[in-house]
């Protein structure tokens, strides 16, 4: 029998971990940037109680949180005004301040970072193990590029203006605090839209304890529609860095491309994993539960295999007793008070609305023709007794989605697994060059000399053999492919490169409306 979570005694919250916890904590934390029942937004060097808080509720479990206190476009345009006054006195800093400063809002990140990690449980609905994780890589990260940063920006300049960054919700600190944090040791000020559907709390924490060393930090919030003018095509903007959808990256492409602006524009792909002439099927049983951390919610998540029909069979033997071992739930719900957090591979999806979206796909795709294989249920997942629990969605494999359905050419970002089988390798690299250019993908095949002539035709910037690729950290770079990827490349030197300027006619590497660069 597959390991279960199953148990005999009714599960309760971790005592100390409630959301009135972080709560209050926090207000003892960071008082300048809370008030008792809302976040401030942050900009003029000054927390300001200004903008329309929305209401919002967690994922974990439906009850009520603190939502972002959206601002109009007119605030906005002053926010982004006043960064550019702080950008250009920050960018005559000299380096080794910069370094003293970023470097004691990481001691003071460190400080707090198991509060940080708490409110991405109850924000976004990370496990506490993956929350605690992207809080340690933002630290690491950043800390990384203060003990190298001088040889990288040897020879360069801060941009004209602050870097504007508008980022998904699902990596607040790894991604997004590590971004601002570099992009200001480069000696830019930086501007952040808090993402709408979670992480406010944490991100104005974070940013408090850097904008106490004296950081230029800008945070606000706001719709993107009401932002967009002042955080993308505001002539103060420097630089534009993005993460999120492609229909959203394909208009601020658009707009940045007008006005001819520096951008970093990280956009999905339909990551694949390729088996051909494949053997070593232990290895793939191991890797298939990592592949479900926070239920694929992110942008190098493997959520379409593609594979040789003849080791079918050997494929589901492999695959199907991993994938029944997924552990999810209420990420704080322990047998006993004493228990640290439960060891989950994911909880919540980011929203209700979320979950049931993917399940309509499901439904719809097998009422086309597509083969459910495997179907969790809610049952077998650890809840607090009456918890709301429409943010979750359990895992569901199923093969050869039709072409009707979103789940054949676009990533679900959710526990979705969708198999397409193929007979030669034609269709092979048909299959997995789906989406018009990809993040990352893995190829499984026994022989190197196969995996050397197939790898190169594989639309994605990093393609593993039999093991999956990451965005990476620290030196490791980082970029896409076709539709995934506009402008430049991120990553070891290169993120330094991309917010600062260098010698004249200098072409990033990246992916630019007038020419493509790798690194």
């Amino acid at each position: 029998m597959p390991p279960t979570l199953a148990h005999t005694l009714p599960l309760s919250l971790k005592p100390g971990t409630a959301w009135a916890d972080a709560w209050q904590r926090c207000l003892a934390a960071a008082p300048e940037s809370f008030r008792d029942d809302r976040v401030l937004n942050l900009w003029s060097a000054q927390w300001q109680a200004d903008g329309r808080p929305l209401p919002a509720t967690t994922p974990v479990d439906g009850s009520p949180i603190a939502g972002p206190p959206r601002l109009d476009a007119v605030t906005a345009q002053q926010a982004v005004r006043a960064s550019l006054d702080q950008h250009r006195a920050w960018r005559h800093i000299r380096l080794e301040e910069r370094r003293s400063r970023v470097a004691a809002a990481l001691d003071a990140l460190t400080e707090h970072r198991d509060l940080l990690a708490l409110f991405l449980v109850w924000e976004i609905g990370k496990p506490w193990r993956l929350a605690q994780a992207d809080v340690d890589r933002a630290i690491d990260g950043v800390r990384w590029y203060v003990d190298g940063a001088a040889p990288m920006l040897e020879g360069r300049t801060p941009l004209p203006g602050p870097v504007s960054n508008i980022a998904s919700w699902n990596y607040p600190m790894s991604v997004l605090v590590h971004a601002m944090l570099v992009q200001a040791l480069a000696g830019n000020a930086v501007i952040a839209k808090t993402p709408t559907d979670g992480g406010v709390a944490c991100l104005t924490l974070a940013c408090a304890l850097a904008a106490r060393e004296g950081i230029p930090i800008t945070l606000v919030s706001g719709s993107g529609g009401e932002l967009s003018e002042a955080l993308v095509r505001s002539p103060e903007i420097g630089c534009v860095s993005f993460v999120g959808g492609r229909d959203t990256g394909a208009r601020i492409a658009t707009a940045v491309a007008d006005l001819g602006k520096r951008h970093i524009l990280e956009q999905e792909g339909l990551n694949t994993w390729g088996i051909w002439n494949y053997t070593d099927w232990p290895a793939l049983t191991a890797v298939i539960p990592k592949l479900f951390d926070y239920g694929k919610q992110r942008c190098t998540a493997y959520p379409r295999f593609v594979v040789q029909r003849s080791a079918f069979d050997a494929f589901l033997a492999a695959y199907l007793p991993a994938v029944r071992s997924i552990r999810t739930g209420h990420p704080l719900a322990v047998d006993n008070p004493a228990d640290p957090p439960p060891a989950l591979d994911f909880g919540p999806l980011i929203n209700a609305a979320k979950a049931k979206e993917l399940a309509d796909q499901v439904a719809e795709a097998i009422e086309r023709g597509a083969v459910p294989l495997h179907r969790a249920t809610l049952a077998d997942g650890r809840f607090l007794p009456g918890q709301d629990t429409s943010a979750y969605l359990p895992p569901i494999t199923l093969l050869g989605p039709p072409p009707s359905s979103p789940l054949h050419h676009a990533e679900p970002f959710g526990p979705v697994d969708t198999i397409v089988l193929v007979d030669t390798e034609a269709e092979l690299l048909a299959a997995m060059n789906a989406s018009n250019g990809a993040l990352v993908a893995t190829l499984s095949t026994d022989d190197p000399a196969t995996y050397e002539r197939l790898a190169p035709q594989i639309r994605a910037f990093k393609t593993g053999h039999g093991k999956p690729r990451s965005r990476g950290d620290r030196d490791e770079l980082f970029g896409g492919f076709g539709a995934s990827w506009r402008g430049a490349f991120v990553g070891g030197e290169l993120l330094i490169r991309a917010v600062t300027d260098g010698p004249a006619g200098e072409r990033l590497p990246g992916n630019f409306p007038d020419y493509q660069l790798n690194a």
